[in-house]
């Protein structure tokens, strides 16, 4: 009954629709109803609902979701109100060309704020591979993709914050201005604030990307040559990659359809062509945007299976939007909706080698299909 009385200016509903997707989430590992859910029209509104849960003589909880691509309910709650930050849009995003800068509403997608920036021919520098997630979601996290080597994650290229603290109160944050509070809200799980505005760095977005696989039957050769290219951050453009990933592959069929845009129906490829003998195989994925570049000269002194290299060239909206089609294709095979018991781990350098035969060829062996992707980091990029 109290939140009837906030004067809120969004929609608190109990409707059936919005409280079965606020219950559940990403990983479909459970399901918890909240009391209500919030649809803010603004920020006041989200800092209304947060106050009058701190100061509520009964106590109630208050979670902040975005897109819902929580593995394990982190976005739920079931004594409480769900912030339904996606599709809200209270503001949209505001693009400052001369300062290379966009703010953005916390529930933004990260394909929105990509097509908004594109416009003005430019594009934030760190991304996560899948962009249908919220700008408060992967900050409140870290936001890693392959760029995340050269520009250090998505917290590191964040340039003010506005948001919602434990005690309802709505602040702006900086390097400058209450820093305490913007180093542990970046980064901090959604513990110290729900974030309502961010002001992201951007750069000039490339027209076309030239996207390269080439495929690994030695581990260790696979991590050495991810780390060579990662110890390239440094160098002028033109000699070094602008994206570095990999993944590994225990079953043949798994090259083909995770992230099967990159591949032409009409060509698969085939592992026993590769000489493997259906072991393991570890595939480096690296990109370069279009530009005159020395990649030619730069991959000669990578460690690849000869004649497994695979190049294709595509616009740069398309790669940056490439999961999305994997979605979409494992959608209509009812893939999509599934349990996602999935894992992130930082692993160092001196045990990925153990982790390779304990896990890679141990645990795992060849019974899963699912995606095991393996980022190389520099330690010194991550300084949030």
């Amino acid at each position: 009954m109290e939140l009837l009385r906030l004067g809120l200016d969004g929609q608190l509903t109990v409707d059936p629709a919005d409280m079965e997707v606020a219950s559940l989430d990403f990983g479909m590992l459970g399901k918890i109803e909240p009391l209500a859910v919030l649809h803010p029209s603004s920020a006041q509104d989200v800092a209304r609902v947060v106050k009058a849960a701190y100061g509520s003589a009964h106590g109630f909880t208050v979670s902040a979701r975005g897109h819902g691509h929580s593995i394990n309910g982190q976005a739920q709650t079931g004594k409480g109100v769900v912030v339904q930050m996606s599709g809200s849009r209270a503001v949209p995003p505001r693009v400052v060309v001369g300062e290379r800068y966009v703010d953005v509403w916390g529930g933004e997608l990260w394909i929105d704020v990509l097509k908004s920036t594109l416009e003005h021919g430019l594009a934030p520098k760190s991304w996560t591979d899948y962009l249908y997630l919220s700008v408060g979601g992967t900050l409140s996290n870290a936001g890693i993709s392959g760029q995340a080597f050269n520009h250090g994650p998505q917290i590191n290229n964040v340039h003010e914050l506005d948001v919602v603290t434990g005690k309802g109160e709505l602040l702006t944050c900086s390097e400058e201005k209450n820093s305490e509070l913007f180093y542990a809200v970046l980064g901090g799980l959604g513990q110290f604030g729900i974030i309502t505005r961010a002001r992201i760095a951007l750069e000039p977005a490339p027209q076309r990307v030239r996207w390269i696989r080439v495929l690994y039957s030695n581990f260790m050769a696979f991590t050495g040559d991810q780390e060579y290219l990662i110890s390239l951050h440094d160098r002028p453009a033109s000699q070094k990659f602008d994206y570095v990933e990999g993944f590994v592959i225990v079953d043949e069929g798994l090259i083909n359809n995770w992230r099967s845009s990159f591949f032409s129906p009409r060509n698969p490829v085939k592992i026993s062509s590769l000489g493997s003998n259906g072991s393991i195989l570890y595939c480096l994925e690296i990109t370069k945007n279009y530009d005159e570049s020395t990649a030619d000269t730069v991959d000669q002194r990578l460690n690849f299976i000869p004649a497994s290299v695979f190049i294709t060239d595509l616009p740069y909206l398309d790669f940056l939007d490439r999961v999305h089609k994997a979605e979409l294709k494992l959608r209509t095979k009812g893939l999509w909706e599934v349990p996602h018991p999935w894992l992130n781990l930082f692993v160092p350098k001196s045990r990925i080698g153990d982790f390779d035969k304990g896990v890679f060829k141990g645990i795992l062996g060849n019974k899963t299909s699912g995606p095991i992707l393996v980022y190389p980091m520099n330690k010194n990029k991550l300084i949030r």
